[in-house]
This record gives C-alpha cells, sequence and structure tokens, in this order.
C-alpha cells in the first residue's frame, strides 16, 4: 500500500496537508517526498531527486539549510573541486545514492538536509585548520562543525538520524577519496565515469596539435597575411 506522511487519527492527514503545503500552493510535499511503493509501483522516478529539494515551509529552519547549502557547495566548487566539475558531480550522485539506499529500509521522506550536512562534512574534514564561529557563541576547528549542527538541530527539536546520515555519507566519500587511496595498498576506488567528464570537463587541448590556416583565420600566417595585403583580388 501507499505510504502517508501522517499523524494517527482519520482526521489528520487534511491538517498536515494544510500545514506541509509549499508556500505558492501549486504542489504539496505529499507530491515530492520519498516514497519507494510509489516510485518503483507507479513509476513517480521524480520523487528520488524531489525529496532532495524541499527543505520545509519558510522559516529559520528553511534559511539555514538554504544558507549552508549554498556557501559550502560553493566553497567545494572553487576550493578542492576547482576544474574538476565532473569529480564535483559525481560526488552529488554518490551522495545521492547511499541516502537513496538508506531511504529504502529507515522511512525518511525528505533527504535535502542529510545532502546539506553531506556537503559541509566533506569541506571540514579538507579544511582542518580552519577555525569556526558558531553565532559568536562557539570557536572550534573546522572538523567539529557537522557535529555542532547536528547538536544545534537537536536544540531545536528535530530528529538527527537525518544529520546522521549525512555524516556517515561524507564520512564514507572522504574516506574512498581521500584516506584510503593514501594507505600503504591503497588505491582510488572512486573513478568517476568518463561520460561525465566529456559533458562537463573541458577537453585537454594537445600542445603538439597544429591547426590548420583554414581552421584559424584569425592566425594568417605573415607571409600569406602581407600577400593578400599587395595583391588584392
Amino acid at each position: 500500500g501507499q505510504v502517508s506522511v501522517t499523524v494517527p487519527g482519520p482526521g489528520a492527514q487534511p491538517r498536515v496537508r494544510r500545514a506541509w503545503r509549499t508556500q505558492l500552493e501549486f504542489i504539496t510535499p505529499f507530491q515530492l517526498y520519498f516514497n519507494p511503493d510509489l516510485i518503483f509501483r507507479k513509476f513517480q522516478i521524480w520523487r528520488l531527486i524531489t525529496n532532495f529539494l524541499f527543505f520545509g515551509p519558510l522559516g529559520f529552519s528553511f534559511f539555514f539549510n538554504m544558507i549552508f547549502l549554498y556557501r559550502y557547495c560553493r566553497m567545494l566548487e572553487e576550493g578542492s573541486f576547482r576544474g574538476r566539475t565532473a569529480d564535483f558531480v559525481f560526488m552529488f550522485l554518490f551522495g545521492g545514492f547511499l541516502m537513496t539506499l538508506f531511504g529504502l529500509f529507515a522511512s525518511l521522506f525528505f533527504l535535502g538536509q542529510a545532502f546539506t550536512i553531506m556537503l559541509v562534512y566533506v569541506w571540514s574534514r579538507r579544511n582542518p585548520y580552519i577555525r569556526m564561529n558558531f553565532f559568536g557563541l562557539l570557536n572550534f576547528q573546522a572538523p567539529f562543525l557537522p557535529w555542532v549542527l547536528m547538536g544545534f538541530s537537536l536544540l531545536l527539536g528535530n530528529s538527527i538520524i537525518i544529520d546522521l546520515l549525512g555524516i556517515a555519507v561524507g564520512h564514507i566519500y572522504y574516506f574512498l577519496e581521500d584516506v584510503f587511496p593514501n594507505q600503504p595498498g591503497g588505491k582510488k576506488l572512486l573513478l568517476t565515469p568518463s561520460f561525465l567528464k566529456m559533458v562537463f570537463d573541458t577537453p585537454e587541448e594537445d600542445p603538439n596539435y597544429n591547426p590548420l590556416p583554414e581552421d584559424r583565420p584569425e592566425h594568417l600566417p605573415r607571409d600569406q597575411d602581407q600577400n593578400e595585403q599587395q595583391h588584392p583580388q
């Protein structure tokens, strides 16, 4: 049967639907949440993606997630993934796959916050010496940031399962990408598929390639250019 996001009681679902309705009221979270039954039996494949895109109604938690998602996604892209767009996209796909796999067994409905925590975790482990300040109250090294966010989420009364999932997936990626290949006998296990590199990365230019004159009309040979000036047709 269909998995419903409801609370007990015959009249609960309409109240939850009204409370969770998206701000513009075009769609509701019931059309977006992760539901394996609807995905595999009703072929509502979009739920594999949309469950990562919903962060709750407009409010403190929503803006908090948006700020952290933008900030750490940008810092990763401009930092350790500079010039490696395909590897960056592959990290997204790898993390999303693991979270979806876990969501099949844990009855999780929205995974966007876990994805944000994964990005924060990877960035923090790659920048271990940066000092952080949290709302002017706490000072700590960057690797502690995911745990501070989890504690803050707990103070807000949220479940920490999503945060723990993001930390776990971020650690798996970091270990396979940055730690294990540098161990004795280790090797790189996460290999970005070549088709992603073809789509997202600029192909490297062959330094020995000498294009034909007709392929580079803006760079005519000097003697040919002078010839055309002396003997115009």
